[in-house]
């Protein structure tokens, strides 16, 4: 198998293996064996387990591909739109990639090493651009004055957290809302919360 063929391959398996038992559960030699080579053949392609997860984290955050939508946010004048954008992209890759909401969840518990990297890595990106469209939309008289951070970080946290219901806990908690519903239910509750009153005659 050709080097970068492998890598890939160590990869998936460690993502496989991560989400279903946790970094700290995960051994090498379990690593190792799913991928059909020995240890030391492993660290041929990576030092450490640290840097298996650190290229499994890159991996996640390269198939998020939020760079196109947030260039697409960006220009939109109604906070409406980049509420609703936001949402869709987070829910609609969680819905597809369950196995990686599982590893991230692993990564919050029990006071993980690798917890403030996943939180920068693949919260930070969406709560970072949303806190500069808030504060682009207010500078144009759109919303009412707000601490914008807290609002970016309880946004982006119910997203994350209507993710988590819908893919982890399906079943465990009553009825299993679609991502549809779930977007047309709360983000209308921000966006009354978030909008400037306009004057009259507007």
């Amino acid at each position: 198998m050709e080097s970068e063929d492998r890598k890939h391959q160590i990869i998936l398996e460690s993502t496989r293996l991560f989400s279903q038992s946790g970094f700290d559960r995960v051994t090498i030699k379990q690593l190792a064996d799913a991928c059909g080579i020995t240890e030391p053949a492993l660290y041929r392609y990576f030092p450490s387990k640290d840097a298996i997860y650190d290229a499994v984290l890159d991996s996640i955050q390269s198939q998020m591909q939020y760079q196109e939508l947030f260039a697409r946010l960006e220009k939109e004048p109604e906070i409406g739109e980049v509420l609703f954008g936001l949402a869709r992209h987070i829910l609609g890759f969680f819905t597809t990639h369950r196995e990686l909401y599982r590893l991230l969840l692993y990564s919050t518990l029990g006071e993980h090493s690798k917890a403030k990297a996943v939180y920068l890595m693949i919260r930070g990106p969406f709560i970072f651009f949303l806190l500069e469209q808030l504060k682009r939309l207010a500078a144009e008289g759109k919303l009412k004055p707000k601490n914008f951070e807290i609002t970016a970080r309880c946004f982006v946290g119910m997203v994350f957290d209507c993710a988590l219901s819908g893919m982890v806990w399906r079943g465990f908690t009553g009825r299993t809302y679609e991502p549809d519903e779930i977007i047309a239910n709360n983000i209308p509750i921000f966006i009354d919360g978030l909008s400037a009153p306009k004057a009259p005659g507007a």
